[in-house]
């Protein structure tokens, strides 16, 4: 594994006269990326001075100083690295990154692009990291999309995934479905896959593809599982570590259009659901959250929606708007976290609102009333127009006492690149 360690001056650190938060580039992107990706990025519980960024298929950013300072660390993987990572920390300090394989490091073109599922460990701040044996290996069907969590108590890692029969077919015989497996024992073992959805999706990689599924975990680790299919918001959950599900999914919500949303200038971009419990301390302790995007008001008014429910997702509130634009601008793409330290609930989004032909800029939603209320704030420096081929998979925010971390893709003159902010509690006035 190879380090580079350097620092990013002040002056690389983009600010304006006028900003709330400053702005740090992490690194440019390749032109000739071959893997769906979008940044993550995580806080040491142990040491929250130490935070690591996913910044591309084969690279992490680390910093030890909240931010001030940076370095790279190459990220390797004997089954080869393609995108969609996902980064999470343990109360011990240890850190994990999942991520999908490419044995043959041949992309799309190769057979085993995309077959497998991997976590990697570190324990040491994020200098070096010990790759597991993938998960969900079921060549030639391809796994995608996944999304981790890890139980408070026992430390047991679960994640789940869509799994095409046969990727982008219009064959009506093959299916999309939300798989989920566990380790125990940080990922030298995972249980069968077991499928969580009854209703199948296609494998068109659109509106009727099962896809985004999102799982949280509660204080007494009970398991909760939200996706999206056909125009649709399931849910389903597990009180016995995943070994038996709802007989039926529950229907949370319609998402009218669907996840696969059409930006005007940008083309497909995504609503994918985003779930989240808190478990902290605080008088919204156990509250489960739900964030996503739809077209409910019309094609040219995406919107970034919340819900929340209070008894394991038996009963949800009604559907509140988060972005508090005037209509017909775009909201898309949301991530969302919970302070587990403090219980405050923050929802990111690209927002179209402040200009014309796709002005985009990157908003914050934060609540400290368990999502009864949001306020707003804008958390890009500089709005930037991308283009027809801007397609990040996701954008990841977390936060931990106090400390909020935004990461998100954005682009300029066609060249893409990844950003984040370090904010603090302090800079909002809570409600």
């Amino acid at each position: 594994m190879k380090r580079l360690a350097f620092a990013i001056p002040l002056y690389m650190i983009v600010c304006s006269a006028s900003a709330q938060f400053k702005n740090t580039k992490l690194a440019d992107l390749p032109s000739d990326l071959n893997s769906p990706f979008g940044p993550s990025i995580t806080i040491n519980k142990k040491n929250p001075d130490n935070i690591i960024a996913a910044i591309a298929p084969d690279k992490l950013m680390i910093t030890k100083d909240g931010g001030l300072t940076w370095s790279e660390t190459k990220l390797e993987s004997p089954s080869g690295l393609a995108g969609y990572p996902t980064l999470l920390s343990n109360h011990k300090g240890d850190q994990y990154l999942l991520h999908l394989t490419d044995p043959s490091g041949k992309g799309k073109s190769g057979d085993t692009w995309m077959n497998g599922i991997v976590l990697q460990k570190s324990s040491d701040d994020g200098a070096t990291w010990k790759s597991s044996e993938p998960l969900g290996i079921n060549t030639p069907k391809i796994q995608y999309h996944p999304s981790a969590s890890l139980a408070l108590k026992k430390q047991d890692i679960y994640v789940t995934w869509t799994q095409f029969d046969k990727y982008e077919s219009a064959d009506t015989a093959n299916h999309s479905t939300i798989l989920l497996s566990v380790s125990d024992s940080d990922g030298k073992k995972w249980t069968k896959p077991v499928q969580i959805n009854q209703v199948p999706g296609d494998c068109q990689w659109g509106d009727n593809t099962a896809m985004g599924a999102s799982i949280a975990i509660d204080a007494k680790g009970k398991l909760f599982v939200a996706w999206s299919n056909r125009g649709t918001i399931y849910f389903d959950r597990s009180y016995d570590n995943a070994r038996t599900w709802l007989n039926n999914d529950i229907i949370v919500t319609p998402q009218p259009e669907g996840w696969n949303l059409e930006i005007p200038g940008i083309g497909r971009t995504n609503g994918l659901p985003i779930l989240t419990i808190d478990n902290s301390l605080s008088r919204y302790s156990s509250s489960m959250y739900l964030v996503w995007a739809d077209q409910r008001n019309g094609k040219n008014d995406s919107d970034i929606w919340f819900m929340r429910t209070g008894n394991g997702g038996d009963n949800w509130t009604q559907v509140l708007r988060v972005n508090k634009d005037a209509a017909g601008k775009q909201q898309f793409l949301p991530s969302m976290t919970v302070d587990q330290a403090t219980g405050y609930l923050y929802i990111m989004y690209y927002d179209q609102r402040n200009g014309t032909e796709g002005q985009t800029d990157v908003y914050l939603a934060y609540s400290a009333d368990g999502g009864s209320t949001f306020s707003e704030a804008k958390v890009s420096e500089s709005s930037f127009v991308p283009g027809p081929d801007f397609s990040p998979a996701h954008n990841y925010i977390t936060a931990y006492k106090g400390v909020i971390t935004p990461i998100w893709t954005r682009m300029d003159d066609g060249k893409l690149s990844i950003w984040m902010s370090v904010i603090r509690d302090a800079d909002f006035q809570k409600k």
